[in-house]
């Protein structure tokens, strides 16, 4: 079976959509802008602005862990 690669996209989406779920953040509250958004959803290869992801990190309230997995992916 292969193995599922660690990708930006997969990691911001299993943050985002918890965060989405369980009612702590709206996507207007997200810090991340339309742009941003749509493009993650089409290529899953994009990886955001690294000011955006710490914006995210911030208005999600990510734990630095959390936070990590996602940095460690900017350029």
């Amino acid at each position: 079976m292969a193995e599922i690669k660690e990708t930006f996209a997969r990691n911001f989406f299993r943050l985002y959509d918890s965060k989405i779920a369980s009612g702590e953040l709206t996507f207007a509250e997200s810090g991340i802008s339309r742009d941003s958004f749509t493009r993650i959803c089409v290529d899953t290869s994009f990886v955001f602005p690294e000011e955006e992801i710490q914006r995210f990190c911030e208005k999600a309230k990510l734990t630095d862990e959390q936070a990590e997995s996602l940095l460690k992916f900017v350029e």
